[in-house]
């Protein structure tokens, strides 16, 4: 495997580490089985792409992008806590109901970025390309990870951590599940969309397609990471989760660096 194909494996995972932290929090926090993820990311970067073609800055276009991932987080649990469809059904429609919708924002089935404005133009060169962008992503994820960690220690993240572990005992405690619910499939969403916002950034465009198969790698991030380093403590938790989407981009692309898959 080149030095290059090795950078190209990393800034992969660390946009799939954001996916990875949504899936967290979803799928472990909460304990939501939520397919919304292959809807959302896509959505992320359809958001961002439109915007960036419009002439906002890149770094507004990401947050913007998460504003929508967080709305589609939102559509998903309140399908469920508040019109009583199951989970996986509820995350199914949004996820479904997203390809639509994404269609409808980049006006036809791929969105071109070449030639325009990215949160990486300013510090990316050519001679620096190969890993500068893994730098701008890691630092993105970095901050992702410590914003998560802080939640977590809060009153509300603890709420949310007891709403996912014993729905009953925290609704005992007087505890708003549901807003719970909410928040966090919101947090979870956004975390998504941000990777799809940059994924497309990194691929000079956005496509309906990217988002097929998203949820299967944020669960192989979450469960390889756990099986790396199992641990109790939530910031350790959350650099497991970030180095498994890294390894499981570094294992995909060792197969296809192999000599032994060429004909």
């Amino acid at each position: 495997m080149s030095l290059i194909a090795f950078f190209g494996a990393l800034e992969s995972g660390l946009i799939y580490a954001l996916v990875a932290l949504g899936v967290l929090m979803s799928f472990r926090t909460l304990d939501f089985p939520d397919l919304t993820a292959d809807g959302s990311f896509p959505l992320g970067g359809a958001i961002a792409g439109i915007s960036i073609v419009s002439g906002i800055d890149p770094w507004i276009a990401c947050g913007l992008g998460m504003l929508a991932g967080a709305a589609a987080g939102v559509v998903t649990a309140f399908l469920h806590v508040k019109l009583g469809i199951l989970q996986l059904l509820a995350s199914i429609l949004v996820m479904v109901a997203l390809y639509s919708v994404n269609l409808r924002i980049m006006g036809a089935p791929n969105l071109p970025l070449l030639g325009e404005e990215t949160v990486f133009s300013s510090l990316v060169t050519n001679e620096n390309g190969y890993w500068m962008r893994c730098v701008i992503i890691g630092v993105v994820v970095l901050i992702a990870k410590l914003a998560l960690d802080w939640f977590f220690s809060t009153e509300a993240g603890l709420s949310m951590r007891a709403t996912g572990s014993n729905l009953r005992m925290a609704q005992a405690q007087g505890i708003n599940t549901s807003w719970m619910t909410i928040i966090g499939m919101a947090i979870s969403n956004s975390l998504i969309a941000l990777g799809g916002a940059l994924f497309v950034q990194t691929q000079g465009g956005a496509d309906i397609s990217i988002g097929i198969g998203t949820i299967v790698i944020g669960l192989a991030a979450v469960i390889i990471g756990e099986t790396i380093i199992p641990a109790k403590r939530i910031w350790l938790i959350t650099f497991a989760v970030i180095l498994g989407a890294v390894i499981y981009k570094l294992f995909i692309q060792v197969a296809l660096s192999s000599n032994t898959l060429r004909s």
